[in-house]
């Protein structure tokens, strides 16, 4: 795929973090079964969001645990898990990605890939909460 757009990129991240949610395999393994069967992108873009969320899953974990306290992370289902992770990711640690970017693009990945109107609503409502701590915290970020 020439030149793939960030929602791409995206999407490829996020199945690629699903498998590795699925799988112990290490990462650059399931890079290399993707590229094979060639319908996900991997690329340096998508290489850095995964290998960033990784990197951070410790931190990023704890931060959801945080703020759905009654919803333990084995209870949340993997892939909502994994689409929080992803954007929690791009919250923190990508300054490319606007806060409010990261969240509307978690809903549309949600919505693509469940059926569930809760669903949608839990992955909105915490990371739209998250995202009003860091504007309380230091009113720059949107």
């Amino acid at each position: 795929m020439a030149n793939p757009n960030r929602r791409e990129i995206r999407d490829s991240a996020m199945k690629l973090l699903f498998e590795k949610s699925l799988r112990d395999d290490p990462i650059e393994e399931l890079y290399a079964i993707a590229e094979e069967i060639d319908e996900i992108i991997v690329n340096d873009a998508v290489k850095e969001l995964v290998g960033g969320t990784l990197a951070h899953l410790d931190t990023i974990d704890e931060t959801i645990q945080r703020l759905s306290p009654k919803r333990s992370l084995n209870r949340i289902p993997k892939l909502n898990l994994t689409i929080l992770r992803l954007a929690m990711y791009e919250i923190l640690y990508d300054d490319g990605t606007p806060a409010n970017a990261a969240v509307s693009e978690a809903v549309i990945l949600t919505e693509t890939y469940t059926a569930s109107e809760e669903d949608i609503r839990f992955v909105n409502g915490l990371l739209g909460a998250y995202t009003k701590e860091l504007n309380r915290q230091d009113g720059s970020r949107s």
